[in-house]
Parts: structure tokens; C-alpha cells; sequence
């Protein structure tokens, strides 16, 4: 009888040890062997043509990563124009697969994007980045360099729309009417598209589409933020000025709703309350304040937080995500604009 109590307890204890090393699930290996760059090989040079602007210009290849454990891993291939240090790395392309092909017009619309001159010869960084999940760490192959030679071109940034139910109530004339509708842009030509709507109205009705026509255009059937061709339309509970951003290589889009308002010295400080709020336009599409400003630094941003901000890093009346704070030299009545429209943003102060 105590022979069978022991081997009884002895079973439960294996079944508890065996259930806990499940839970831990598979441990990552403490020496991971990081992704190789395996094509093309370092030092080759592409001259780019518009006339090939649809081909294939190279297919980068890379070794996967060994994590100790059969695992799903998703690749970033990332480059640096200045051949540096990748401390401002551009995305050239997401993927769960070993390799990435590029179009020649795809190259092309990354290196002119990102200040390399058309017509001569620069020497570029390319590294490829594994990340296997949010709790562990990327790892990065060695960058390999590549030169390219872009060509010129009279870029326009790409768009899609958003026509909708809520357009006529909200200033974009005919409601349902692509023609009219707002754009998102793809300030990098990667597909990846950003821009502000205002909607009037709640339980605003929308949907995206590729071209000003309904032929190709994108839904939501399950409201979860992903997209299929032909979904559903899209409803917004709650109505207001809202920055989206969709991505086209994965059918995925967000959104958040944004007021907006001034935030600095020249307004009374920099710190939480200190914000001007703003009036939103619908005749101009535009924010609006009437202020007393004294001489100082300022800012946009949304929301009394510093999560999305604008400055102007150039001193110019135009805007960048994060920028430099904007001088007010003399103090006095200003009436401040923001515009957000696009694709340039853009600033006013006019004192009164």
C-alpha cells in the first residue's frame, strides 16, 4: 500500500514539473546567431534607370537567425544613406521570409526620398534586423554597402483617399465621392500612407481607396483594423480630427482622434496646462488661435502631450514631427494657423 502511495505522489510531482517547464515555453539561446547577408555581396554598384523603373533591381538575401528553437521570425531590412551608424535607419521593406526583392522605382523613390543626389554615384549601409518578439531583443546582421547611381525625377508623393458619408458635413464637398475626397500620403513611397481627416460627424461612415474611382478600394468586416478589398465600410464612433495611418503591405490602418494646441514659454511654460488650445476651420481646413504670446520658443501638439508634436527645424513656416522649437522674437496678439492638410505642414504667425 505505500508502494502504491509512492509511486502516486511520484506521478503527480512529474506531472507538476512537466506542466511548469511547458508554461516557461522554449528558452532563447543565450548565444544567438544573428542573420548573415548572404546576396548581394558588398561593394557591388546599380545604376538606375527610369526606363527600367518597373523591374527587378536585386533580391537581398540573408541566413536565418538560430534561436536555440524552431521560431517564426520577422526581418527588417533597414538602410543607412549616410553609411553611418544607423541612427536613423530607413525601413526598405518588412517581410517573414529570407529575402527581399526590390523594384527599380522602389530604390530609386528611397535614396531621392532621403537626400541622395540623382545622377551620382553614393556609397549606402544595408543591414537586415530579426526580431522574434517584443520581449526579445533584435538582433542585426553586419551591414553590408552597396553604391547606387539614382536617376531624377519629378517626384509626387503617392496618395490613396477616404470619400465617405461624412464628407459633406465636414467640408469635402459630395459625400461616397472619391474625386473629393481627403488624401493620406506615402511620404516614403513604401506603401505606408498618413494624413489628417476631420470628421463632423459620429458614427461617420468611410472607406480607402487606391485611386480618385471605386476600383480598387479597401474595408473593415470585422472592425479590427484590418482591411480587405471590397470590406465593409468603416464607422467612427466618435467624431473629430483624426491622423490615420495605413499600411498597405499588411491591410492595416489606425487612428487617432487629435486637438491641437500651442505649448511653451511664449504661451506661458512648458509644462502640463500650459497648452493653448486651438479651433479647428472646417471652411479652411485649418486650426486657429488668437493669442497674447510673449518672446519665447513654442510648439504644436496634440492632445497636451508630447506623444505627437510638431517644430520647425528650419525656421521656414514648415513643420516636422518632433522638430525644433519655433522662435517668437516679438511679444504681442498673434493669430497662429496650423495646417495639416498636406503634404507640406505647415505654420502661420501673424501678429495683430
Amino acid at each position: 500500500m505505500k508502494f502504491i502511495k509512492s509511486i502516486f505522489i511520484l506521478l503527480i510531482m512529474l506531472l507538476i514539473t512537466t506542466g511548469c517547464e511547458d508554461s516557461l515555453g522554449p528558452v532563447v539561446s543565450s548565444d544567438v546567431t544573428p542573420p548573415e547577408i548572404t546576396t548581394p555581396s558588398s561593394g557591388e554598384s546599380y545604376q538606375l534607370l527610369e526606363s527600367n523603373a518597373d523591374d527587378d533591381l536585386l533580391t537581398i538575401e540573408w541566413t536565418k537567425p538560430d534561436y536555440g528553437f524552431p521560431a517564426a521570425v520577422n526581418y527588417r531590412v533597414e538602410m543607412d544613406p549616410t553609411g553611418g551608424n544607423f541612427s536613423d535607419p530607413v525601413r526598405l521593406g518588412d517581410v517573414n521570409d529570407t529575402s527581399l526583392t526590390l523594384t527599380v522605382r522602389e530604390m530609386n523613390g528611397r535614396l531621392i526620398n532621403n537626400g541622395i543626389t540623382p545622377g551620382v554615384e553614393t556609397t549606402v549601409a544595408i543591414r537586415v534586423q530579426a526580431q522574434l518578439g517584443e520581449r526579445v531583443d533584435p538582433h542585426y546582421s553586419d551591414p553590408i554597402t552597396l553604391a547606387f547611381t539614382p536617376y531624377d525625377v519629378d517626384f509626387t508623393i503617392p496618395e490613396i483617399y477616404v470619400p465617405g458619408g461624412y464628407q459633406s458635413a465636414s467640408g469635402y464637398q459630395n459625400d461616397w465621392s472619391p474625386e473629393v475626397a481627403p488624401p493620406l500620403y506615402s511620404f516614403e513611397s513604401n506603401e505606408e500612407y498618413m494624413g489628417y481627416v476631420y470628421f463632423h460627424e459620429d458614427n461617420s461612415m468611410f472607406k480607402f481607396t487606391y485611386e480618385r474611382s471605386w476600383d480598387l478600394n479597401w474595408g473593415d468586416d470585422d472592425a479590427d483594423g484590418n482591411l480587405q478589398e471590397n470590406g465593409a465600410d468603416i464607422e467612427l464612433a466618435e467624431g473629430g480630427y483624426y491622423k490615420i495611418n495605413v499600411d498597405l503591405n499588411n491591410l492595416t490602418y489606425s487612428m487617432l482622434r487629435t486637438d491641437w494646441g500651442l505649448i511653451g514659454e511664449a504661451v506661458g511654460g512648458w509644462d502640463e496646462g500650459d497648452d493653448v488650445m486651438m479651433e479647428y476651420i472646417i471652411d479652411e481646413k485649418v486650426w486657429r488661435v488668437t493669442a497674447d504670446l510673449a518672446a519665447g520658443e513654442m510648439k504644436f501638439r496634440a492632445n497636451e502631450s508630447w506623444d505627437l508634436n510638431y517644430g520647425d527645424d528650419d525656421a521656414d513656416g514648415t513643420l516636422q514631427r518632433d522638430g525644433a522649437n519655433i522662435v517668437v522674437s516679438d511679444e504681442g496678439t498673434y493669430t497662429v494657423t496650423l495646417d495639416l492638410s498636406g503634404p507640406q505642414f505647415s505654420y502661420t504667425l501673424s501678429q495683430n
